[in-house]
């Protein structure tokens, strides 16, 4: 089985374009009017429905949390920044043309809200509009039931539209019409057209039934011949008042958009981008074709052969629009950046300043996560997202500081280990699907529920449990290929599909786990391909059976740079996304391009002299054999720090120096040997994790020493120490503090209103 391919949506993506431009040109009007009515009124109405369908897919696929969602506020601000953009361009067309001449505040109001201020800019309001609509129903309804919702909508205005001439024989109707069409020229905005196409669109990607090729085409070709026919006979008997809204139209872009998702083809962001923009600047394009005809002598080319005046404005708008596609990176890659953390052992001076009344802190590199974060995107293939696993406090760094960033990236996937941790951030304001991957207890599953929680079925008899609670939970359902810790075994299929039947369980995805990703023997290797073969196998049986399998995964951070041929909707990144891998060998082999995002810092309390023959610790585990300097930090194994790292088996930096470990680590303080080290100071900082001048200390390092992995190293790092991010925009510790009960968190509510 093959990781999904979107090159069929990209490649009708920008033929949908040219589709669009001929409905503005009518390149046939010459030749046949049946003709162009079939190319323009028909076939090119399968654009904007297609559009909507992979807006809805991508921006609203497992939408839960409304226009609380990272991934939709982005969206909406992309699009309305768009439309600023098109407002702006279009605007001395428009006055030149008279448009403005009546301006009135409602009309005004009208053209921003529904019509858009240029004959083809009323897509971008519809856009917004439906997806903020769509997005906030779906918080409340299931996706049937929002697509029965969105079914009414799109039938009110397709009375408005395609059928206006039944609505307009009955007066009741005619009257509700006419009131209408004062606040929207047309039903084809974004309250009528849009939500039903943007709803499907999330339900496809959430795991309504999928069909093979052969029958979506099928469906296709008779439902586009259905629309064809109910198109001619509207046209007949002159019953449109506009021609958007067919009623074969919805099964039409549906098949064609199923259809579109099964062809194996390579996606091209260059075609994505480029019919956006073709789009945009086709009417610009046949506004300078025109008026430069006249003194060129062209009219009777340019202007009155309209299939030549289509070629030349579909050739010129693609010209224009891959020029903007090349230019834009080098826009971006021009912008200034900002720096990154300060070199000083303390960081910036606003990090000085949080840092100054801690005892032993974490100091958090926000740039670095989101170049890791950027790193490991490009390691995915289209259409599979990062799903970062934030448990164990995001693996010790602040899952709330970390999952906060991740939102404001537009990350919008995570994974916990437990409901309490899912709870935490939801408290906190994190957006997004939040899988938890281990088990929750029954008394618990009221949290599943109330906070929009995603649960893993660890098995059947705890999917009879769920199911058992009575009220719809989303879940993924675990399968056990070989690793037998949680998950229904994959050989238990008459199990498995009996999940499937489940009346209270919305299945959103499956998954397993690869349990010898990291190896890289033969035997490992192997086991992994073993492993994955028994998903795949799985998965397949489950479709045949009836069940429908939405979202699949199974990478971990191993998985995706050693088997990147597995990714499929999700790869769970861990501890890759915090700069490091498990092992010293692993983050030299595959972390190069990594940067670590913690730092662990600690407070010198004291700066001694060890006389020889003095002994320093518990258990005099170290006795000096000549005088000795000596420090006290204020950092033990209750904040973290392995106590098999005693007895010089670890070492921290104090002024660009290494400074190794005396004796025990004792729970709260460590004894390090700064002999020789100059102008060290009680209150000075000492680093633990992290780099100073051209030394530097890594948890790699760490798990070395103590006979482990940094996951178990850095996931332990206690609940005392202090989080602290040196751009994050926040008063010092102190300042208020009392309010907040906590030094920063991005993901807090009231933080995030007082940058």
């Amino acid at each position: 089985m093959s990781r999904k391919s979107f090159g069929g949506l990209d490649l009708f993506r920008f033929l949908a374009a040219f589709l669009v431009i001929s409905i503005h040109v009518s390149p046939l009007s010459s030749l046949s009017s049946g003709a162009d009515f079939f190319l323009t009124r028909i076939l090119a109405r399968l654009a904007v429905p297609f559009f909507f369908l992979v807006t809805g897919y991508f921006v609203l696929g497992r939408n839960t949390d409304g226009l609380r969602s990272a991934r939709v506020r982005r969206f909406l601000l992309k699009t309305g920044l768009l439309y600023l953009f098109s407002i702006v361009l279009y605007l001395p067309f428009g006055l030149y043309a008279g448009h403005y001449e009546k301006l009135t505040a409602g009309v005004l109001l009208r053209m921003l809200l529904f019509d858009g201020t240029f004959y083809h800019l009323w897509y971008f309001p519809a856009c917004i509009l439906g997806v903020a609509l769509t997005a906030c129903l779906m918080r409340f309804l299931s996706g049937r039931t929002m697509v029965l919702a969105a079914g009414f909508l799109y039938l009110v205005g397709l009375f408005g539209d395609s059928w206006y001439g039944l609505a307009a024989s009955v007066p009741a109707l005619k009257a509700l019409y006419d009131g209408l069409f004062q606040v929207s020229s047309y039903t084809r905005n974004g309250l009528f057209f849009a939500p039903l196409f943007l709803a499907i669109g999330a339900g496809l990607a959430g795991g309504f039934p999928r069909l093979p090729g052969g029958w979506s085409r099928l469906g296709f070709l008779s439902s586009f011949a259905l629309m064809t026919a109910e198109a001619f006979l509207l046209r007949h008997f002159q019953m449109s008042r506009h021609d958007s809204m067919y009623l074969f139209l919805v099964p039409s872009a549906v098949f064609l958009f199923r259809l579109l998702l099964s062809a194996d083809r390579k996606p091209s962001g260059r075609l994505r981008t480029a019919s956006a923009w073709i789009y945009i600047l086709h009417p610009a394009v046949l506004i300078v074709l025109r008026t430069a005809a006249k003194p060129l002598r062209l009219t009777w080319l340019l202007v009155e052969n309209p299939l030549i005046q289509f070629l030349s404005v579909s050739l010129f708008s693609a010209a224009a629009a891959f020029f903007v596609t090349a230019l834009l990176p080098v826009i971006s890659g021009a912008l200034p950046r900002s720096r990154n953390a300060q070199d000083t052992p303390e960081g910036s001076g606003r990090s000085r300043r949080r840092a100054s009344g801690c005892r032993a802190w974490i100091e958090l590199d926000l740039a670095a996560l989101g170049h890791n974060a950027a790193c490991l995107k490009g390691l995915l293939p289209e259409g599979c997202r990062l799903m970062p696993a934030v448990k164990a406090d995001a693996y010790g760094h602040g899952a709330l500081l970390i999952a906060g960033e991740l939102n404001r990236l537009g990350i919008d996937a995570f994974c916990v280990a437990c409901v309490s941790e899912g709870v935490r951030l939801r408290k906190h304001g994190i957006s997004g699907e939040i899988l938890i991957l281990g088990y929750t207890h029954p008394s618990q599953f009221p949290l599943l529920a109330r906070y929009g929680l995603t649960q893993t079925v660890v098995d059947f008899s705890y999917g009879e449990r769920l199911n058992a609670f009575g009220r719809p939970l989303h879940v993924h359902v675990g399968i056990d290929t070989g690793m037998h810790r949680l998950g229904e075994r994959s050989e238990n299929l008459d199990r498995l599909r009996r999940i499937w039947q489940m009346e209270h369980l919305i299945i959103d995805g499956v998954f397993t786990h690869l349990c010898t990703a990291d190896g890289q023997t033969e035997q490992e290797e192997q086991y992994v391909k073993k492993q994955a073969d028994a998903f795949y196998h799985t998965v397949d049986e489950l479709k045949m059976r009836g069940c429908p399998c939405p979202r699949l995964h199974l990478l971990s951070s191993y998985g995706l740079f050693r088997y990147p041929e597995y990714a499929e909707d999700y790869a769970r990144v861990g501890i890759a996304l915090y700069g490091i891998l498990s092992d010293k060998k692993g983050t030299d082999s595959f972390g190069a391009a990594l940067k670590p995002v913690l730092s662990l810092k600690a407070r010198i309390a004291a700066v001694k002299k060890l006389r020889a023959g003095e002994s320093a610790g518990y258990g005099i585990a170290y006795t000096a054999g000549t005088e000795r300097s000596i420090a006290i930090l204020t950092i033990g194994y209750a904040d973290g720090l392995p106590r098999s790292l005693s007895c010089g088996k670890g070492h921290v930096l104090i002024k660009g120096r290494k400074a190794p470990i005396l004796g025990r680590i004792c729970m709260d303080q460590t004894i390090v040997d700064v002999t020789g080290i100059p102008d060290v100071k009680a209150g000075g900082p000492a680093i633990l994790i992290g780099s100073w001048g051209k030394e530097t200390v890594t948890a790699c390092d760490w798990a070395e020493a103590a006979g482990t992995i940094t996951n178990e190293i850095l996931s332990r790092l206690g609940g005392r120490l202090e989080r602290i991010c040196p751009d994050f925009r926040h008063e010092p510790p102190g300042t208020r503090r009392a309010s907040y009960g906590h030094t920063s968190h991005s993901g807090c509510k009231i933080c995030r209103r007082r940058r």
